[in-house]
């Protein structure tokens, strides 16, 4: 599902199309009209991927409800940043009893434009405009998914999702090309229950799927 430039977009959204109900396709033109929109103000997404943001940024997203339990509704995704992949995960969740998407941005601009998302197009998230650090304790109860991408390497990211994985959450977090050397240097400090799983947008990419993590003792 990978663009190359407006034809090839226009390709993965007419495939996504045929993916998804009417309703989640409907939320999902609209985190991409909104995208475009906003984007001519705030840099939300590297200009370059903009004509291909269905295949950059949508498919990318999509592919992770793959990688879950059917009944997930529970879900935070920190960095949201443009809203990748939160906004297009809460637009499939919508449907779904007791839906609940915490997007964690700090930039106040990016969080102005989560919230209008969320409201235009009807979606369950609720967006917190505070650093990780902050809020990680208070929301890690209860949540059956932690995602982020392009956040951070993986050691790092290890630290800030955490308290997350630690409550029982599953890590689910997409990875480019240095996957495996990320993974390498994560088990330097990390004991981890993982997989890496093959991205289907990207066939450079992987999807990390973190079950379990515990630092390794000194």
């Amino acid at each position: 599902m990978k663009g190359t430039g407006a034809g090839g977009d226009d390709a993965t959204r007419a495939t996504v199309e045929g993916l998804v109900s009417r309703e989640t396709f409907r939320r999902l033109d609209l985190i991409a009209e909104l995208l475009r929109k906003w984007q001519k103000t705030i840099n939300l997404v590297a200009p370059a991927t903009l004509p291909d943001v269905w295949s950059r940024h949508i498919a990318d997203s999509l592919q992770l409800i793959n990688h879950v339990p059917a009944d997930v509704a529970r879900w935070v995704d920190l960095g949201s940043g443009g809203g990748f992949p939160g906004l297009v995960i809460a637009a499939v969740l919508a449907e779904r009893p007791g839906a609940d998407v915490h997007l964690v941005e700090s930039d106040t601009r990016k969080s102005a434009f989560l919230r209008e998302v969320a409201r235009v197009a009807e979606l369950p998230v609720r967006v917190h405009a505070q650093r990780i650090e902050l809020v990680a304790q208070t929301l890690a109860p209860g949540m059956q998914v932690v995602s982020a991408r392009a956040l951070a390497p993986l050691p790092k990211l290890l630290e800030l999702a955490e308290p997350f994985l630690s409550a029982g959450a599953l890590g689910v977090f997409p990875k480019g090309r240095d996957a495996e050397r990320e993974l390498t240097e994560a088990r330097k400090g990390w004991t981890l229950d993982c997989d890496l799983r093959a991205s289907v947008s990207d066939r450079e990419a992987r999807v990390l799927l973190v079950r379990s993590a515990r630092r390794s003792s000194k």
